[in-house]
C-alpha cells in the first residue's frame, strides 16, 4: 500500500475545492475536542458509567466513526497535527509542551507552520478558539497570532477548573493575548459560554470555532467543587477528590451539556443545516476513564492510546445515523475542512492528511494508505486491518495484530507473518527518516 506521507501535494498553490460556492453558502465549522476522553466514555459508544445524551443525539443525526484515531497519544502532538494537517513530528511538536521551565516550556508551534485557522481566515471566515491551546506558553505562540481572531482559554496542558492555575501554580486564563484575572467560573462553563457568544456575534458570516474542552483531563473537579491549586504552589493534596470516578462522570456530563448549548444556539439562529459539527478526543483515556475493549491507555501506541470517539453532524449533507468504519486520523480534518470551505493552503505546506469530505457526504471509500504513530520510543504502523507495534511491550518489542479479528490486540502474529513485519518496519523507517529530516526545528533555550 502507498504510504500517506509520501503523497506529494504539489502545484504552485494547493486548492482544495469542491463545487464553487459563494461565501454565504459555505458551511460554518464547529470543531470540538475533548481532552483524554476514551473510546468507551460516551453512552453512544457503549459506556454504562457516563450518560452523554447530547453527543448521542449528535451521533444519531450524523455519522459515528468506529475506527477514528488521534495522530498523537498525548495532548500537544495531536493538537499540532490537527491544526496543521501534518504529522506532529513534521510540525515540530512530537511531545508534550510542559509548563515546567526546566523542561521544554520554551517550545511552541512555530510561525512557519500554517494553521487551519489562518487558511480559513484568509478565505473570509471569522475564527475563534475557546479552551485549551497547549502549543506554546510564550506570548508569540498565542492563538491570536496563529489565525484565531478571538481566544479565551488557557495555554498550558491543564488548569484548575476554578482557580485557573496551571500545574506549576502559574495563573493561566487569557482573553486574546492578555491574562484576565477578573473572569471567574468553572472552565467547562466558560468555554461553552464564550463559544456560544462567538456564534451569536458571527451569525451573519461564515465562521470557524474551535472548542477545545479541558474535560475530562485532570484535575478531577466537578462544577460543585472548590479550587485545588494555590498560586505559586500548584496542587494541594488535601483538596483533591477521593471519588475520582464520580468527578470524572460529572466533568463529562458538563461537557456534554455544553455541547448541547452549542447545538441549541445553532438551531435558534437557523444555522443548523449550514454548519458542520465535528467532535473528537485528543487521545485515549488514562486509567481513570474507559477505552472500552481496547488495549492500553493514553501515551500507549496500542489502540487504547489513540482510537477515539468521533462524530460528524451536518444535517442534509451527512446522512443521519450513518456509521463509518473507515480508518481515519485527526490530521485528515484540516484537508477535509479546507475542501468544504473552498479554502486553500500554500504548496510549501505539505499536508499529510486526506480529505474526508466525500467519505462523509457520499460514503465514498478512501484510498488505501499507511498511517503512523510515534511517541517516546514507541511506534505503530497501520495498513488496512494490520497493525505493527514496536517497543510498546518491552518483553515483546515487535507485535503484529489483525485488528479485524482482534480489536483487543491480544494475539501477536509477528512470528507467523515475518514478511509483513519486515515490510511494515521498512515503511516506518522510511517515514521516520522523512519526517525527521523535514521537521520544523524548535528554538534552543
Amino acid at each position: 500500500m502507498k504510504s500517506l506521507v509520501f503523497t506529494v501535494m504539489c502545484c504552485l498553490f494547493l486548492p482544495l475545492a469542491v463545487e464553487a460556492k459563494d461565501a454565504t453558502g459555505r458551511p460554518n465549522i464547529v470543531l470540538i475536542m475533548a481532552d483524554d476522553l476514551g473510546y468507551g466514555d460516551l453512552s453512544c459508544y457503549g459506556s454504562k458509567n457516563c450518560n452523554t445524551p447530547q453527543l448521542d443525539r449528535l451521533a444519531a443525526r450524523g455519522m459515528k466513526f468506529t475506527d477514528f484515531h488521534s495522530s498523537g497519544t498525548v495532548c500537544s502532538p495531536t493538537r499540532a497535527g490537527l491544526l496543521t494537517g501534518r504529522y506532529q513530528q513534521r510540525a515540530g511538536i512530537d511531545g508534550v509542551v510542559y509548563a515546567d521551565p526546566k523542561k521544554n516550556r520554551h517550545h511552541g508551534l512555530q510561525k512557519n507552520e500554517i494553521t487551519l485557522a489562518q487558511c480559513l481566515q484568509s478565505a473570509g471566515y471569522q475564527t475563534g478558539m475557546f479552551g485549551k491551546w497547549h502549543l506554546g506558553y510564550q506570548r508569540q505562540y498565542n492563538p491570536t497570532f496563529r489565525g484565531f481572531q478571538q481566544f479565551v482559554g488557557y495555554v498550558s496542558g491543564n488548569v484548575d477548573y476554578f482557580a485557573h492555575l496551571d500545574g506549576t501554580g502559574v495563573f493561566d486564563w487569557w482573553h486574546d493575548a492578555e491574562l484576565n484575572r477578573e473572569e471567574q467560573g468553572y472552565v467547562t462553563h466558560l468555554i461553552t459560554d464564550h463559544a456560544v457568544d462567538f456564534i451569536r456575534q458571527q451569525k451573519e458570516q461564515p465562521f470557524f470555532v474551535y472548542i477545545a474542552h479541558e474535560a475530562v483531563h485532570y484535575p478531577y473537579q466537578g462544577p460543585g467543587d472548590k479550587p485545588m491549586r494555590k498560586e505559586g504552589v500548584g496542587d494541594i493534596k488535601s483538596a483533591k477528590r477521593k471519588d475520582i470516578a464520580n468527578a470524572y462522570r460529572e466533568m463529562n456530563t458538563e461537557m456534554d451539556r455544553g455541547i448541547g448549548k452549542v447545538v441549541a444556539v445553532l438551531k435558534e439562529l437557523d444555522l443548523t443545516e449550514n454548519t458542520l459539527i465535528f467532535f473528537l478526543s485528543d487521545n485515549g483515556a488514562n486509567n481513570k476513564g474507559s477505552n472500552g475493549a481496547l488495549r492500553g491507555f493514553k501515551g500507549n501506541v496500542w489502540e487504547g492510546g489513540h482510537r477515539v470517539p468521533a462524530i460528524a453532524c451536518w444535517p442534509g449533507q451527512i446522512p443521519a445515523g450513518s456509521l463509518c468504519e473507515e480508518t481515519v486520523i485527526s490530521i485528515d480534518l484540516m484537508p477535509t475542512i479546507l475542501e468544504l470551505a473552498n479554502a486553500s493552503v500554500p504548496a510549501r505546506h505539505q499536508l499529510d492528511g486526506m480529505s474526508l469530505a466525500k467519505l462523509m457526504t457520499e460514503q465514498q471509500k478512501l484510498k488505501p494508505r499507511t498511517i503512523f504513530w510515534d511517541y517516546n520510543g514507541r511506534s505503530a504502523v497501520r495498513q488496512g486491518p494490520w497493525k505493527l507495534v514496536l517497543n510498546q511491550n518491552r518483553k515483546t518489542p515487535v507485535e503484529l495484530f489483525n485488528l479485524q479479528d482482534d480489536i483487543a490486540e491480544s494475539t501477536n502474529l509477528a512470528t507467523k507473518k515475518p514478511e509483513r513485519v519486515q515490510q511494515m518496519q521498512a515503511a516506518f523507517a522510511a517515514w521516520k527518516e522523512e519526517v525527521t529530516r523535514t521537521a520544523t526545528p524548535q528554538p534552543a533555550k
